[in-house]
């Protein structure tokens, strides 16, 4: 059995920024490298299933691959800040075992303890799309996959007959001795077929596709899915650095007792709180970047492939962690208030200890002054004047009392409720 037409296609995602302007990079990349285009489902109804915000596609130039292979290269951006990167080797008139084979070969040439071209690639996107990128990460986190994809073989064959004559293990698996029944039964558990003559096996690190149609959709939801999950894993590991990052100032913020208590408690809850908003926002950007609406066939492939890659459980993850943050940003924004309301209430009783001091001392002063006036040692005027200062002070500061006191009593109203 022969391989007519079809390609070998390597991805290698990257997370580089916290968001992208596709209109700004499009732009970019025009004026520096060449064309850009927004992706699309090639084959899928806009109804059926789109992109929620349609992709940014950029072609690099080809490479030389160690495998003795060149490869076309092109780059796909996301605005949530992921750049996929992808190698497609075109094959013509290869024997399926070299088929496989070559797919192997493809697997080790390019990656991770390989010498690889990613780093140079990735670096020629950043540099085109650097004001482009909003918040720029230095150290990217990556996420890999591979794919083999067969237009035509030298007969036409069901997807039936495809899976009695052609064993798909080893172009699966990457492993060369044979497998046992279980693992062969696990690895070509997530087969999906919408016409007889296509099929689309999906793993966890690879896909092997059948579409004599030479559409990309299968493709193109299997990459959508990765971006998902390498997302998601950057934002699980932020929460995870961040978490005890916060039990820690909580713990500082606690220990200092001072009149600032309640500022610095203020502080860091809406430092928490735009921490939970942005990684809300863009996990929200993240589950929208495929609208699934009527397609129910690449809908199955889009639910098992999130199933296969535990986006599910990683983003489980991420929201058990905001929770948490929710959680102690609520209690913070309650202390603030309490210790507010503390300083409040000392404020008030030492207004009206100062007012009681007052009453006590006042009237010997008010008396000798008084008696002063009566001497003669003052104007009539100097005396009205006097007379009025004193009541309208006396006055403004029973006020300000009453109101202090008022204040307290509703504080310890609605503490009680």
């Amino acid at each position: 059995m022969q391989v007519r037409t079809g390609h070998i296609t390597a991805l290698r995602l990257f997370d580089i920024a916290y968001a992208i302007d596709l209109s700004k990079a499009e732009g970019l990349w025009a004026r520096r490298a060449g064309t850009s285009t927004r992706s699309k489902l090639s084959a899928t109804p806009p109804k059926a299933m789109s992109f929620g915000v349609p992709p940014v596609s950029l072609r690099l130039d080809p490479v030389f691959l160690p495998l003795g292979e060149t490869a076309a290269v092109t780059a796909r951006v996301y605005d949530f800040g992921v750049v996929v990167i992808a190698l497609r080797l075109a094959i013509v008139d290869l024997a399926w075992d070299g088929f496989t084979a070559l797919m192997n070969a493809a697997a080790h040439s390019v990656g991770s303890d390989a010498v690889t071209p990613w780093d140079g690639l990735l670096a020629q996107v950043r540099d085109a799309l650097g004001e482009a990128l909003e918040r720029p990460r230095r150290v990217a986190i990556e996420e890999d996959y591979l794919i083999g994809t067969v237009h035509a073989f030298n007969e036409d064959l069901t997807a039936a007959a495809l899976t009695d004559r052609l064993d798909l293990v080893p172009l699966l698996s990457g492993e060369q001795r044979a497998l046992s029944d279980t693992a062969r039964a696990d690895l070509l558990r997530s087969r999906f077929s919408y016409y007889a003559d296509d099929l689309a096996v999906l793993t966890w690190d690879r896909a092997f596709i059948y579409e004599p149609r030479g559409d990309s959709d299968v493709a193109d939801v299997i990459e959508v899915a990765n971006a998902q999950l390498l997302e998601m894993r950057y934002y699980d590991e932020l929460l995870d650095d961040e978490l005890p990052r916060m039990y820690d100032l909580v713990e500082t913020t606690r220990r200092t007792a001072n009149f600032m208590q309640s500022r610095r408690y203020a502080k860091l809850a809406r430092g928490l709180y735009t921490l939970v908003a942005e990684v809300t926002e863009l996990t929200e950007k993240v589950d929208n970047a495929l609208q699934v609406t009527g397609d129910v066939y690449l809908a199955r492939i889009y639910a098992a492939a999130l199933e296969l890659f535990r986006v599910r459980v990683v983003a489980a993850a991420v929201d058990r962690k905001l929770s948490i943050i929710r959680d102690t940003y609520t209690a913070l924004y309650d202390e603030a208030q309490s210790s507010r309301s503390a300083v409040m209430e000392l404020s008030i009783i030492l207004l009206i200890v100062v007012e009681i001091v007052l009453a006590v001392v006042r009237p010997e002063r008010t008396h000798d002054r008084w008696r002063l006036l009566r001497n003669g040692r003052a104007t009539l005027i100097l005396r009205l004047i006097w007379l009025l200062r004193v009541r309208r002070a006396l006055l403004v500061r029973r006020l300000i009392l009453l109101l202090l006191l008022n204040l307290l009593l509703l504080r310890r109203l609605v503490a009680g409720t």
